[in-house]
């Protein structure tokens, strides 16, 4: 790694740091990329085929698999807690929870279409970033891509009202999130829902991961 590069990712560091979130450094081969996670998007997700960050807009694993080997450095962010909400439970959690959520989304987001843009401005002109969950910029809309009826259309992605801002979920690009950042030392779970419901998690203890890839 550069010289360069090394200070650019110090940089960025401290720029997460202000902004309340951890940063580790990560190469592309300690980036799970694995084909089951696509699945789990097409089944059982709620968000499929309605955000253009998620599948089956996202990139396929072929093609994540094949970009993260064109770079040899990135950094992982994590983000503790979820702002605007402090302490609760499953009975405080709305059927919509999409919108109910959307302060994390976009401290998660934001932050990463932050570093990535200043890293290209920096002059890392390759940086790119992956957010977390679906994306939430048409805050009082739906997506497009939720809008429009019928076959789902790659060409709609054009019709974006946020074009600049949407970036991949590191899930919705066959990322194994979990397995990822055990390989930097972070130690993720699953949270227990209640009744098994999708959605309604039975504490508010919740790390997010993002993914800025830089060159």
């Amino acid at each position: 790694m550069t010289a360069d590069l090394l200070e650019e990712i110090e940089r960025l560091r401290g720029l997460a740091g202000e902004r309340g979130v951890k940063v580790h450094e990560i190469t592309p081969d300690e980036i799970v990329v694995s084909q089951w996670v696509r699945f789990k998007c097409r089944y059982g997700c709620k968000g499929y085929g309605k955000h253009f960050g998620c599948p089956p807009y996202a990139p396929s694993y072929e093609e994540t698999l094949r970009m993260v080997g064109e770079y040899s450095a990135g950094i992982l962010l994590r983000f503790d807690g979820v702002p605007g909400h402090g302490s609760f439970g499953a009975d405080d959690i709305p059927e919509d929870f999409h919108p109910w959520y959307g302060d994390l989304i976009r401290w998660v987001n934001g932050t990463v279409h932050f570093l990535e843009k200043t890293a290209f401005y920096d002059g890392f002109y390759k940086a790119f970033g992956f957010g977390g969950y679906p994306c939430i910029w048409c805050e009082h809309q739906h997506c497009i891509a939720e809008e429009q009826e019928g076959l789902v259309d790659e060409s709609l992605r054009r019709k974006c009202r946020h074009m600049d801002m949407v970036r991949p979920s590191m899930e919705a690009a066959c990322m194994d999130v979990f397995a990822t950042a055990k390989n930097v030392g972070w130690e993720l779970a699953t949270i227990p829902c209640k009744n098994l419901e999708y959605g309604k998690v039975i504490h508010s203890d919740i790390h997010s991961v993002g993914l800025v890839l830089i060159e």
